[in-house]
């Protein structure tokens, strides 16, 4: 009984007469992406927020609103108002089943590397924040290096090449004007920061993310940032980028003096240097780029323990756990001989054992790794539209990354019901 009042008391009021609004995460709610953004700003607002994992798709609870209940109405949330009854019987079939209660308490302060100028059809991450209203901020190398990151909670990477090889677009794209811009502002601003190379001063900025992941930061990368960053951190004693891109020669013994140990997630790979080639590694199955390419199919999210491992349940919550639409990026799928014993495999093709989504921790933080650019845009091209997001309202793949945007909202306290 003690246990109960306290529930009650945290959602805001007493157990006499109480309401609640119960946000449903099943196939019955009308808009996923949007449901998301309202949790988020009720946590922007002081309320708490209870995530109750593999309920209803991972539902959201929390005292009555009518500023809630408009907020729906407007977003076309499903929102359902319960009384304290319901939600004891929902307390005591989470403390009977393979689900958990998680307190969410505070908005976390997100960021969002990119370059400026960036085009909207290059991220998928800020294309979902701008759809389910969720607030962030842009920062690139300069604040990086700063120090800013100490600002925030929460970091998103997308298909920035951390080797300094502009993408590896080379063969294709040497003489088209938007890569020799692309080139030449990195280089100036690599110049501008006291780096030789641009290698070199994206080196410094992937070790900068890695500081701020240990000191407790939480890192969300998708496509090709997953495993450039992780193939810099190891090549950082040695020279891994051909001549055509950085001026320099490739080191001959670089293979020797790869340092799997630094890295986050992967280990034991085979770097690419190779400058007419598309590929960086091994790590990327696919190889969308390259002429020994494997397109991608559907992949399949993990079941956990929702109260022994609540963080990967938390991760892959879902109205859909199979067959999700597999997409493709210039970083797709991830080898299983590559990845870490240390890291959680959240999400992978059934078929072939392809891994998609990721997680592990490092230090006091952790990160995720997602493969692919965006969940709902299978052939991405560059210089295409965005995606019209608002077609997708209950994309399970859009859904991955929210998972990962209020997952740091839980860190602090875990409520026992």
């Amino acid at each position: 009984m003690k246990k109960w009042i306290l529930w009650m008391a945290l959602l805001g009021s007493g157990v006499q007469a109480a309401e609640y609004d119960l946000i449903p995460m099943d196939r019955s709610q009308t808009n996923h992406l949007k449901a998301y953004g309202l949790a988020f700003g009720m946590l922007e607002r002081g309320q708490n927020v209870h995530w109750l994992l593999n309920y209803r798709g991972g539902a959201f609870l929390t005292g009555a609103s009518e500023q809630l209940s408009r907020e729906a109405r407007i977003a076309g949330v499903t929102v359902e108002r319960i009384g304290a009854a319901k939600v004891r019987r929902i307390d005591l079939l989470i403390a009977s089943s393979n689900m958990e209660n998680m307190l969410l308490e505070k908005a976390p302060r997100i960021a969002i590397y990119t370059p400026p100028g960036q085009e909207p059809w290059d991220d998928a991450v800020t294309l979902v924040l701008e759809y389910a209203g969720i607030p962030y901020d842009k920062l690139w190398d300069p604040q990086v290096l700063e120090g800013k990151l100490a600002d925030y909670d929460w970091l998103h990477l997308h298909h920035e090449d951390f080797t300094g090889q502009f993408g590896k677009f080379y063969s294709s794209y040497r003489n088209v004007r938007w890569y020799q811009k692309k080139v030449y502002n990195f280089e100036q601003a690599a110049q501008k920061a006291g780096y030789p190379t641009v290698p070199k001063h994206k080196l410094a900025v992937a070790r900068a993310i890695q500081a701020f992941v240990a000191r407790g930061g939480f890192l969300f990368a998708m496509c090709l940032a997953t495993d450039t960053l992780d193939i810099a951190l190891s090549a950082g004693d040695t020279d891994i980028v051909p001549p055509e891109m950085d001026h320099t020669p490739v080191d001959p013994d670089y293979a020797r003096k790869l340092r799997f140990d630094r890295t986050f997630a992967f280990k034991d790979f085979r770097v690419n240097t190779a400058p007419y080639s598309n590929s960086y590694s091994d790590i990327d199955v696919n190889q969308i780029n390259s002429s020994d390419r494997i397109d991608p199919g559907p992949f399949s999210l993990f079941e956990f323990s929702a109260k022994v491992d609540p963080v990967p349940t938390m991760l892959t919550q879902s109205h859909v756990k199979r067959n999700i639409l597999g997409f493709k990026g210039q970083t797709t799928t991830f080898n299983p001989k590559a990845i870490r014993d240390s890291a959680i495999i959240l999400g992978k093709e059934e078929k072939t054992g392809y891994v998609r989504y990721l997680h592990g921790e490092f230090g006091k933080g952790t990160y995720t790794f997602y493969g692919g650019h965006d969940p709902e845009d299978m052939n991405h091209l560059v210089g295409e539209l965005p995606t019209d997001v608002s077609l997708f309202p209950n994309s399970p793949g859009y859904r991955l990354i929210l998972n990962n945007v209020l997952f740091p909202a839980a860190r602090k306290k875990k409520l026992k019901t």
